[in-house]
């Protein structure tokens, strides 16, 4: 076995230990890793498992679902006007809050552009990209949450921003109005915890750029009823996505799985006798991945690579996740991947 096959055996192992433990199903395990990652196949069918075997879990149970009309939206990077983006084209009234006037006009233009190269490629027409426009309201004072019906946050991933965050949306939103976080890594719990609403708290882990990724993770945490969580899939179908339900744990089902695998990619190129780009090319040739470990890391970013990986080694101690060494020194002198050109590839 070579080392890239060692690689992927190991993220193979990984998903069969996390369906064993029942945390989610073999068929949302492949579909998450698919549409998350982009993957030709799952972890499962990869290995070959019967469609039997694979079968859909039954679908959520819609009672109690509540009527969202109105999405809010918190933040002003690509996360979030790519989701208000998404809200705005689906039909839903949108708002959009970031931190300051500035920011939100940025926010309103970045959409605004991202609409007309849509007409340019005629992938929508310019009367819906009108339209939309028309739908979303962009500013920078949080109260114009209040009548939101559904408000998602999509503020830096820091534990002291999202408790800030939810103890504001707390009392500016409206009884009944289901509030949710974006967090990739981070306990939905504990964003539920600084509210007097846990219960009315769900995650709803959209992957980047929300306009064109189809999966969503839907998290539960204890109290997270049936009603909360059918809504946030139902305004999921409306959005065009597909949703995988999953409990709170760090990572989820896609991080859990993929960034311990580009982890260890990191560690076999410490290791010598390879490069990044002999493994990315085994990965993609060999195994059929859209691009090779390296590629993707510097597509998401090292700095937020290496914050995902220190999230995860922090919750399972147990699993040897500590970052690769090599990781670490790359943020650290600068290199952090596509968005400053210089990564484990260099992007001119």
């Amino acid at each position: 076995m070579t080392g890239v096959d060692a690689l992927i055996q190991e993220y193979l192992d990984r998903a069969m230990a996390l369906h064993a433990v029942g945390y989610a199903s073999r068929a949302d395990i492949d579909l998450a890793m698919r549409l998350g990652c982009g993957l030709p196949a799952g972890p499962f069918e990869m290995l070959g498992v019967s469609s039997e075997a694979l079968a859909p879990p039954p679908p959520l149970d819609a009672a109690g679902a509540r009527t969202v009309h109105r999405i809010g939206v918190l933040g002003s990077g690509t996360m979030a006007t790519g989701i208000a983006e998404v809200a705005a084209r689906a039909g839903y009234a949108t708002v959009l809050v970031s931190r300051d006037p500035e920011r939100a006009r940025a926010a309103s233009a970045r959409i605004a552009r991202r609409l007309d190269k849509a007409v340019g490629r005629c992938r929508l027409t310019a009367a819906a990209a009108a339209d939309t426009m028309g739908r979303l309201v962009t500013g920078a004072d949080r109260t114009a949450l209040a009548p939101c019906d559904l408000v998602v946050e999509a503020v830096a991933e820091d534990p002291a921003v999202k408790d800030k965050v939810f103890r504001e949306l707390d009392w500016i939103c409206r009884p009944g109005a289901v509030l949710a976080t974006t967090t990739s890594s981070l306990s939905v719990a504990a964003c539920a915890a600084a509210t007097d609403r846990p219960e009315e708290v769900v995650g709803m882990h959209f992957f980047n750029p929300a306009p064109m990724m189809r999966l969503v993770e839907l998290i539960r945490t204890a109290k997270t009823p049936p009603g909360v969580l059918a809504t946030a899939a139902a305004v999921c179908g409306q959005l065009g996505k597909t949703p995988v339900v999953c409990d709170d744990r760090p990572g989820f089902i896609v991080n859990y799985l993929l960034f311990p695998y580009l982890n260890s990619a990191i560690r076999l190129l410490e290791g010598g006798g390879t490069t990044a780009k002999d493994i990315d090319d085994a990965v993609t040739h060999r195994y059929g991945f859209p691009m090779g470990p390296f590629a993707l890391l510097d597509v998401v970013g090292l700095d937020v690579s290496l914050a995902i990986q220190q999230t995860l080694h922090l919750a399972y101690p147990g699993q040897a996740l500590d970052a690769a060494t090599m990781l670490g020194e790359l943020v650290a002198g600068g290199r952090l991947g596509r968005k400053n050109g210089l990564g484990f590839h260099s992007y001119g």
